[in-house]
């Protein structure tokens, strides 16, 4: 059987899962997380959802392949709806998918979440509209990490319940990674910045709102880069 190899991007994901976990992982990716959680004996069990059929069918051959049919369960639905009442899950995770997306998924059916213990996401875009939505429904962010990866930077946002107010500087940047401010943090944002002062210079000077909208975005990064 050939050995399991995990990106570094859900390495650090795994590595953010509590001990001792019944996963439920949307989306699961050939349940690739699920099968190396098991392997390193760090959750006692497994929900794997998809909702095409392919990494469906994929994800059924990974977990026959790695003998672990009893510890993982593989389902066929979408988002949450791989959750039934029975299942004992204590966590979930969401990864490789965009932030908006990600808030989707849980908006729609938010019922299922009274019960989970913590909310391991990994957004590849829109991390702010994330943020706001665990905001708002009653989540606080507890912990948060930033890697690159083939050339890509990855945010992985860890939420529980409970109450929160976090700034509008903190839903755009992330709480955590604002306080650390890691060189790959910067990175990103150095790149995103030098994108927007690149996208300001091709908007026409009379179109005001949109020149002011992108403005305010750049000031706000230089400020988090100690920029004057």
């Amino acid at each position: 059987m050939e050995e399991l190899n995990l990106s570094l991007r859900l390495k650090e994901v795994a590595s953010l899962v509590p001990l001792g976990s019944k996963l439920l992982d949307v989306g699961s990716d050939h349940a690739y997380l699920p099968i190396y959680l098991l392997k390193q004996k760090k959750i006692s069990g497994a929900i794997a959802g998809e909702v095409a059929v392919g990494p469906y069918q994929s994800a059924l051959s990974n977990v026959k392949a790695h003998q672990l049919e009893k510890l993982i369960t593989v389902r066929l639905a979408d988002g949450l709806k791989a959750l039934d009442d029975f299942d004992c899950v204590s966590d979930i995770t969401i990864c490789g998918m965009g932030g908006r997306l990600i808030s989707t998924i849980l908006e729609n059916d938010k019922e299922k979440l009274s019960s989970i213990s913590h909310l391991i996401l990994q957004p590849n875009n829109r991390e702010e509209e994330l943020r706001n939505w665990l905001t708002i429904n009653q989540f606080t962010i507890i912990n948060e990490k930033i890697i690159e990866e083939n050339n890509k930077i990855y945010e992985i946002i860890v939420a529980k319940k409970g109450t929160s107010n976090i700034t509008q500087i903190e839903k755009q940047f992330g709480p955590f990674l604002l306080l650390e401010k890691s060189p790959v943090f910067l990175k990103k944002w150095q790149k995103e910045q030098q994108k927007l002062l690149f996208a300001l210079k091709q908007i026409p000077e009379n179109y005001q709102s949109e020149r002011k909208q992108l403005s305010r975005k750049i000031k706000m990064i230089k400020e988090i880069l100690n920029e004057s």
